[in-house]
């Protein structure tokens, strides 16, 4: 049974739902505007309240009082890989999250973003979103996680910006990470990779010996699916893997050379889990794994929010 709730904003194809999930919340909203992933989502969990649309036109006060107002921002506006313009692209929605914490007052608020917003030149921005939300009477933190240090076979380092209502933070949300090394992309995909009886998989798995570099998001403007920029697909050569595409299924026994990757094999280095169904073409499935946030890093840090705010809720019951 949930006890809490959560509105989710930018929820693409549900990594962070399906962390936040584990973690105990139950999903009264999730906003999204790509149809693709608002097909995924209700694939998944047909009684799931996906919220088609732009998050600029979604009013937040029919749920005020949930308790974690979530989301993963697009990134681009403070990605190293574009110009990093910031508050000045159009792209950015912070300010859509300070406008829906204020008219949700949730009870914490968790926001995923890329690794740059953390460059010296956003210092000035951070500090205006942090002194925003804390004049609304929240804790506020920023934090860079690496997926591989909470049990996902891929070095993906990504930033997350927590608050807390301040009455009722009395623990640091952040999780310790993992006692265990990630698996490997060996470990990770052999079974799959497997699936036709490829000849040269044990040979393989002597290259595929470490953690994955980053799965990069497909770009809309750059035609079909692949892992990445040059220096990407580099990475992924050392482990074996041909990064210029996407494959349609595992190699066949009397394959040769480094093999492509499905896109169910890229969600596994993403940490979702199998029974997660990916809706569209093979392009717009990638897309939808590639900009995921990983679920098990969700659910180590939605697992530290929860735990604050059923310790308030037991208070609050036990002064009643």
């Amino acid at each position: 049974m949930h006890l809490l709730t959560a509105v989710e904003l930018c929820a693409g194809a549900g990594g962070q739902a399906l962390g936040l999930e584990s973690a105990g919340f139950e999903h009264a909203a999730l906003v999204e505007i790509d149809p693709h992933c608002c097909q995924t989502l209700r694939a998944n969990r047909p009684h799931w309240n996906v919220v088609e649309e732009d998050l600029r036109k979604f009013d937040g006060k029919p749920f005020r009082g949930v308790d974690l107002l979530a989301g993963g921002l697009p990134c681009p506006p403070f990605s190293v890989a574009g110009k990093q313009l910031g508050d000045a692209d159009e792209r950015n929605l912070f300010p859509e999250g300070i406008r829906l914490v204020r008219e949700i007052r949730p009870r914490a608020v968790m926001i995923e973003n890329v690794r740059g917003i953390l460059d010296a030149v956003f210092e000035d921005y951070r500090r205006y979103i942090s002194g925003e939300i804390a004049a609304l009477g929240y804790w506020t933190d920023w934090r860079l996680l690496n997926a591989c240090d909470y049990g996902v076979p891929q070095l993906r380092p990504r930033v997350v910006f927590v608050a807390i209502r301040k009455d009722i933070k009395t623990a640091s949300p952040w999780p310790a990470p993992s006692l265990l090394p990630a698996p490997t992309v060996a470990d990770t995909l052999s079974d799959l990779l497997a699936e036709k009886g490829w000849g040269m998989l044990k040979e393989w798995r002597k290259r595929a010996n470490q953690v994955a570099p980053t799965i990069v998001g497909g770009s809309k403007k750059h035609g079909g699916p692949d892992l990445g920029p040059t220096r990407a697909k580099k990475a992924w050569a050392a482990l074996g893997v041909d990064g210029m595409g996407i494959a349609n299924e595992a190699p066949a026994p009397d394959f040769v050379g480094m093999p492509r990757l499905t896109v169910r094999m890229v969600a596994r280095i993403q940490g979702f889990p199998d029974s997660w169904k990916f809706v569209g073409s093979k392009t717009a499935a990638y897309r939808q794994v590639g900009n995921a946030f990983p679920p098990p890093v969700a659910a180590a840090v939605g697992g530290g929010i929860s735990s604050i705010l059923l310790k308030a809720t037991a208070q609050n019951l036990v002064a009643a």
